[in-house]
């Protein structure tokens, strides 16, 4: 399943670096797409563990239409 979040306070590569570094913990070995520029985040696997991830890692995810 992959579910794609904006995340409208990822506003630089520090911030890419924390959200990836977080799904990363949280699903290891999930595809993880960052669209910096859109402030979107792609991610697969199960998409309230991922929201929790952002969400613990400082930042406020809303899942995509």
């Amino acid at each position: 399943m992959t579910t794609t979040f904006n995340v409208p306070d990822m506003t630089c590569g520090h911030c890419e670096k924390s959200v990836r570094s977080a799904l990363g913990e949280a699903l290891p070995g999930a595809a993880v797409t960052v669209d910096l520029d859109a402030k979107r985040v792609t991610v697969e696997g199960d998409a309230a563990r991922a929201e929790e991830a952002i969400r613990d890692a400082g930042y406020t995810p809303e899942k995509a239409a």
